[in-house]
């Protein structure tokens, strides 16, 4: 069992384009274990590098995880491996079921071989850190929903629904989503220009209604205790696999709602990640009135010139849940336990306020 923990979220994001990367070190039989957790931008690999080297004194890397394959995760890991010596790395391989998902497809000119190739190209990043991997022997092993990485377990995907229902979704129609994702830049914009709505601590709407892409949704989502605390890491995961989770959890003895005491907000606080009833499962239900103290911590990834993120709406819905939410935006954050090693030059960071306004 560990005794102390630590988790850095580090600023990852040029202009307003965020992405995450997440070092973790705990002591474990008077041992320390480091898990980096996303690696940002292909760009942010140097910065992510040097973290682990000054913070954690370390040129060894035990875990690495790839919560997920879009390229503001997967990218800066393969500096990692190629820089820093790696025990194990955890990613999943979507182009490895090319055969078992062929005939999701209705072009029948697809083969197991082209299929593998479009995926493999789709998701380059992802691809070019198996290939990395392979190249050094560093072994490769996928998170799905039952597996150990560490001291963390995996909670969501599982094996059936990442290949049967995620993987066929990653290339079903890659045309309407670059519309969709087109169409929701400009929705946001809109948004933008609307304004705020006044908001108020006994009235929440975050309906269920949303929705994210099946690439978020495979996002690998990890749990550890570590003394009376419960931390989960949720990559940019979505309703359904936030709910994946604590079904998954229920099913061995762990209520989610009861034992989180430090989460991953996912998707950088985007609207279309979580909603009222999801986050009453994972982390339990609003206070009827603002309690004093909050008890519980929660962190999101944000660049620092991210107009529209984190949203109001969703760090309004953490902080009636009991937690302090502190955001990157261009800075280095730290959660830590007692026991673990202090920090020189490092300070209290300032947390998001309970805001009386929020996004149209």
């Amino acid at each position: 069992m560990a005794d102390s923990i630590e988790i850095d979220f580090l600023p990852v994001g040029e202009g307003e384009h965020s992405g995450d990367a997440i070092a973790i070190r705990w002591r474990e039989n008077d041992q320390y274990k480091i898990l980096i957790y996303d690696g940002g931008t292909k760009a942010y690999g140097p910065a992510l590098v040097e973290h682990v080297k000054t913070h954690f004194n370390s040129h060894y890397i035990d875990y690495v995880v790839n919560s997920h394959p879009d390229n503001d995760h997967a990218g800066g890991l393969h500096y990692v491996l190629e820089n820093l010596s790696v025990g194990q790395l955890w990613m999943h391989r979507p182009w490895a079921y090319s055969s078992e998902i062929r005939h999701y497809f209705h072009d029948g000119r697809i083969t197991d071989v082209s299929l593998e190739a479009r995926l493999q190209q789709k998701m380059s990043a992802a691809y070019a850190l198996e290939q990395a991997a392979l190249k050094r022997e560093i072994p490769i092993f996928e998170p799905f929903a039952g597996a150990n990485i560490g001291i963390f377990t995996v909670l969501s995907p599982t094996r059936d629904r990442y290949v049967h229902e995620l993987v066929p979704q990653f290339e079903k129609a890659p045309e309407l989503k670059v519309e969709e994702s087109a169409l929701a830049s400009v929705f946001d914009a809109v948004k933008g220009a609307l304004g705020y709505i006044a908001d108020r601590w006994d009235i929440e709407y975050l309906p269920d209604t949303v929705s994210t892409s099946a690439e978020n949704e495979s996002s690998a989502i990890l749990f550890t205790t570590v003394g009376k605390g419960g931390y989960l890491l949720t990559g940019d995961a979505g309703i359904k696999s936030l709910r994946a989770s604590a079904d998954y959890a229920s099913s061995i003895g762990l209520n989610l709602s009861q034992c989180v005491t430090f989460v991953q907000i996912p998707h950088h606080g985007g609207r279309h990640n979580v909603s009222s009833e999801t986050l009453n499962m994972i982390v339990g239900e609003p206070s009827p009135q603002a309690p004093g103290e909050p008890t519980r911590t929660a962190f999101v990834s944000t660049a620092a010139k991210a107009p529209r993120h984190p949203k109001r709406a969703v760090t309004n819905a953490f902080v009636r849940r009991g937690f302090k939410v502190g955001q990157t935006k261009g800075q280095a954050i730290c959660h830590f336990t007692p026991g673990a090693p202090a920090r020189p030059g490092w300070g209290p960071i300032s947390y998001v306020p309970f805001y009386e306004e929020v996004e149209e």
